[in-house]
């Protein structure tokens, strides 16, 4: 760095002296011009000099020179530049920091007052700049290097450091270590040129009265840590701020953890006492102080008795600061000796029933975590015990005190609902305690949470009732089976003696299409029931609903937007393609009759993963992952009674006419079947949306190639007859009058039996050798599965082909893994009983 000497009052040094010279210099050379052009002037007109002229201009430039030289030592000012540096000089030497100044070159051209001192007092008798000062401090080295590259690059920057007592540079007192912090900035562009300016900053006051104001802190929190009692802090949200090392020890904790945010209130406190401390003076406002009394949990789970003085502060808008509590050992031989009113004030906050204490004007003065968990803040201390449950039970809740009051016995217990939208519901019971405060009776009110019973006995009713109409439904299905069987069968053998031009034809004809109609009410009877035949397969429901979309157009009208929309990779599930196609028909069909005037139907797909057990009405769905069907309208929506009653069979609010109630109860009974979930979410005016969950299909590790399946080939006419012996065993004689004539008309022999026990006579009787055993299911005295085994055990290994209006999962469990059967549901027709009959004789 070019450093120039320092001189004058106002420390000005190098090119602002050496450009006062430069001005001084160039007045000498224009007054002598003067005087030399003058005395030219005279010498040519008259041939000489005057001696005056000359006189004057000597003194004149004698006074000049004179005026130069004592405005450049500074006698002498001219002008208002001069006025502005000698202010700027004062206030600059009037600052107590040191402060330099450097022009472009980083050469100095001014020090002030202090930063002259700083240079005195190291011992330095020349001007030198902040980096020369603080060059032999290797340690710091690198800090005043980047403050030179700073003040180069034009940036403001600053570093702070520390210098050992007795350092030459230190400033302040030599006898202890200096901490100064220098800052460097760079003046904007100007006509003078750019400079820059450093300001050394003894920070040492600062640090000292820092130092001493931490060291008391730290004092004051190893007090506060080794105090005989426990001490915490908790946030608004419960959250631990800070353990000191008393409580710590007492719990186990490591200190580490007492800092970290890993704890709170819920970790350190039992049996639900947090809610007390967390909220139990959230019905109050300003500064609040409580007791409690407690079990706090070890890290080693075992609980601790103490006493918790709590207090809590509140802002301007209500919301509680972080709490101060106090914490004492009840322990034997902790802090306090735990007393029989102590012992029993924690048996109290650890009840798993609400305990309220309540005064004879309705207030409550004390409470448990387990009332406080009802109502939150409106179950806190201070509240009105009628404001914590529903108004319209306000009347019975006030009744009871008076009755408690006027010691009216006994008062029987009330089920109430707490107040808002929770859906909770208890049981309060009411008693006295006559030793109240300044000799006023308190009373108490304990309170039964019966929100879960509740749900539960709600649920076991639904399903009570969904079971028995299920159980009545499959009934009658069975029955009507064996009904339209007979109907459909034997129009089958008259059509057959029939031809189209007859008459009796078209007759025939609406007597078995009708009997057809029935025969669909019945299926979906057996679906809600979940007694019908599924054949499930591994699918996508992208490639369902794809295939589904342009059905479902043409059904909703043009009236109504239709919105696909499919989750990304999707997974699969395993369900009967046929059924899952009827139930999302249902559902459009019901959203198309909400919607008259027209909407939009959204049917969207996404995996989706229960965490935890899911229970809305009388469904309960187990966690697991799912893959969701949801299916919204914005059609008019349905009120929470009709909600209630919508999978129920024969439930309706259409008209007459116009549906048969069972749409619903057969979306259900195949989604439960299925082992999906179903629930629905409405409101008037709003639209729709059910939600169905399907299981997602879990492949096993090693999978079974699939099946490849064979092209069907046309073939010209079917060829039902055939020739073999048949036993035909069933009970209703309608359908094996008819099943017995239509194969003895395809060329078969057969060989009837109205019970299993009938047909085994026939065979240990000795009969001809038997080609197929076609048997119902149910049959009175013995089943179709037992005859099954009863003949396998006689050697008869013929093919079986089960009927029967019962689904086939419903007696398949009861053949312990035998195979070797075919199933045919009723009702079925004429060719259907031939095509099943020839294909099992064939294989």
């Amino acid at each position: 760095m070019n450093e120039i000497g320092v001189k004058g009052r106002g420390g000005l040094t190098g090119p602002i002296r050496g450009r006062a010279i430069g001005v001084a210099v160039l007045t000498l050379v224009l007054l002598l011009c003067a005087a030399s052009a003058i005395g030219a002037y005279e010498a040519v007109h008259t041939g000489r000099v005057p001696i005056w002229l000359l006189g004057i201009a000597g003194l004149a430039i004698l006074v000049g020179l004179l005026a130069v030289f004592g405005w450049i030592v500074g006698l002498v000012h001219v002008g208002r530049t001069s006025q502005i540096e000698a202010f700027f000089e004062a206030v600059l030497d009037g600052i107590t920091d040191a402060c330099a100044v450097t022009d472009e070159r980083g050469r100095l051209v001014f020090t002030n007052h202090a930063y002259r001192k700083l240079l005195s007092s190291a011992g330095i008798s020349r001007p030198i700049g902040v980096e020369g000062l603080y060059n032999g401090y290797p340690d710091i080295a690198d800090r005043i290097y980047r403050l030179t590259l700073a003040a180069r690059e034009g940036q403001a920057a600053f570093e702070e450091f520390r210098l050992s007592a007795g350092s030459m540079a230190a400033g302040g007192r030599p006898d202890r270590p200096a901490w100064l912090r220098v800052v460097v900035g760079k003046s904007p562009p100007t006509g003078a040129g750019v400079y820059t300016v450093w300001r050394v900053i003894d920070m040492t006051d600062d640090r000292v009265r820092q130092e001493a104001a931490f060291g008391h802190l730290q004092y004051i929190i190893d007090y506060l840590d080794h105090a005989p009692a426990g001490f915490f802090s908790a946030d608004a949200d419960g959250r631990i701020e800070y353990i000191n090392a008393t409580l710590a020890g007492w719990l186990g904790i490591d200190l580490a953890r007492t800092t970290d945010g890993s704890l709170n209130l819920g970790s350190i406190i039992a049996d639900g006492g947090a809610s007390l401390l967390a909220g139990g003076s959230g019905a109050r406002s300003g500064s609040v102080v409580d007791t409690f009394d407690v079990d706090m949990v070890a890290s080693d789970r075992k609980l601790v008795p103490v006493r918790i003085i709590h207090r809590v502060d509140h802002d301007e808008s209500g919301r509680p600061k972080p709490s101060r509590s106090l914490v004492l050992d009840m322990r034997s031989g902790g802090t306090i000796t735990e007393s029989a009113e102590v012992r029993l004030s924690r048996l109290m906050n650890s009840a798993p029933f609400g305990i309220a204490e309540v005064d004879e004007d309705g207030a409550i003065c004390n409470v448990n975590a387990a009332f406080l968990a009802l109502g939150s803040q409106t179950s806190a201390r201070g509240a009105k015990l009628v404001d914590v449950f529903d108004s319209e039970q306000r009347g019975q809740i006030e009744e009871a005190l008076k009755a408690v009051r006027q010691r009216q016995w006994p008062i029987a217990p009330l089920d109430v609902r707490v107040a808002g939208d929770s859906g909770r519901t208890a049981q309060l019971y009411f008693s006295r305690m006559e030793d109240g405060v300044d000799d006023r009776p308190r009373l108490l009110v304990y309170a039964v949470d019966t929100t879960e019973h509740k749900t539960l006995e709600i649920q076991f009713a639904q399903s009570q009732k969904m079971q028995a109409i299920g159980q009545l439904a499959g009934g009658i299905a069975h029955d009507f089976n064996n009904v339209l069987t007979a109907i459909i069968g034997f129009s089958d053998l008259l059509l057959a003696r029939h031809r189209p031009t007859d008459p009796s034809f078209k007759d025939i004809m609406n007597i078995k299409n009708n009997a057809n109609r029935a025969a669909n009410l019945v299926r979906q009877l057996l679906a809600f029931s979940r007694r019908q035949t599924l054949r499930p397969e591994v699918l996508s429901l992208t490639d369902v609903l794809n295939d589904l979309g342009n059905l479902l157009g043409r059904l909703l009208g043009e009236k109504i937007e239709l919105q696909m929309v499919h989750g990304r990779d999707l997974g699969l599930v395993k369900v009967d393609v046929n059924q899952f196609e009827q139930v999302v028909m249902n559902l459009a069909v019901n959203a198309r009759d909400a919607m008259p005037d027209g909407g939009s139907l959204r049917i969207a797909t996404s995996n989706v993963t229960v965490d935890s057990e899911t229970a809305a009405a009388a469904e309960t769905m187990p966690p697991g992952h799912y893959v969701l069907c949801e299916v919204t309208d914005t059609g008019t929506g349905m009120s929470r009674e009709v909600l209630e009653k919508i999978y129920e069979p024969f439930f309706s609010t259409k008209e007459v006419g116009k549906g048969t109630g069972l749409g619903l109860s057969t979306v259900y009974g195949i989604i439960k079947q299925t082992g999906g979930f179903i629930f629905c979410e409405s409101e008037l005016g709003k639209g729709t949306t059910f939600r169905i969950y399907l299981p997602r299909y879990q492949p096993e590790a090693k999978a079974e190639a699939a099946p490849v399946k064979a092209e069907k080939k046309e073939a010209k006419r079917a060829d039902l007859s055939g020739n073999g012996t048949i036993l035909l065993v069933e009970d209703e004689e309608a359908v094996r009058a008819f099943a017995s004539r239509a194969l003895q008309q395809r060329g078969y022999k057969v060989i009837e039996a109205d019970s299993g026990v009938a047909a085994l006579e026939l065979v240990d009787a000795g009969i001809e050798r038997i080609d197929l055993v076609l048997s119902d299911v149910v049959m009175p005295e013995m089943d179709g599965p037992t005859l099954l085994k009863e003949l396998r055990k006689r050697n008869v290994d013929s093919k079986v082909i089960f009927i029967s209006g019962y689904a086939e999962d419903a007696f398949r469990k009861n053949l312990e893994n035998m195979t070797d059967f075919a199933f045919l549901p009723k009702p079925f027709s004429l060719k259907q009983l031939a095509a099943a009959v020839k294909e099992g004789i064939e294989t």
